[in-house]
């Protein structure tokens, strides 16, 4: 029974937990420690401070530890874990049939030809935003910057251009 309350659980928080995993957490807390009282509030702390810590999304993370707090076993981690990567990865299956069906309708083709330098300028803003006195490298690192950014017009391959960036800041750097 406590590994279908679980799965159901963090399946609930993969449907219901938009916006990533700072806007999941009072999900993850109602359920693990309000509505189920698996663990205490302090617990829960402990493993979001460590989930942030380690690679991966938060909610993923904090399942993996809770399923196996829980359970006692690998199954339990195993389940939370697969419960809560469920749903978006059923609406990325979703969106990829939708796209497959519609990619060469060419109103969608515009659109997303016309998406590709808005996005670019919106990274490229966010990019700026965050850059002022005490965040500004040096005028090397704007000038791969520019090189990449340049390439691109040029259609360079993206793989390529990562590792030439790389290589560049390992040299200079």
């Amino acid at each position: 029974m406590i590994y279908l309350q679980l799965f159901l659980s963090y399946l609930k928080i993969g449907f219901f937990g938009f916006g990533g995993g700072y806007a999941m957490l009072s999900l993850i807390q109602n359920e693990i420690v309000v509505r189920h009282a698996w663990l205490t509030g302090t617990e829960l702390t402990d493993i979001i401070a460590v989930s942030q810590m380690t690679p991966g999304p938060i909610a993923i993370n904090s399942a993996t530890y809770v399923g196996y707090a829980v359970t006692g076993s690998a199954l339990g981690s195993f389940l939370a874990t697969f419960a809560v990567c469920l749903p978006p990865l059923t609406l990325m299956v979703a969106i990829t049939i939708f796209y497959n069906k519609l990619r060469s309708n060419r109103i969608l083709e515009g659109a997303l030809r016309w998406m590709k330098p808005m996005l670019c300028g919106m990274i490229g803003a966010a990019a700026l935003m965050f850059l002022n006195r005490e965040t500004f490298i040096d005028w090397t690192s704007v000038a791969i910057f520019a090189a990449c950014f340049a390439a691109t017009w040029f259609k360079v391959d993206s793989i390529l251009l990562i590792v030439l960036a790389a290589a560049a800041g390992i040299l200079l750097y």
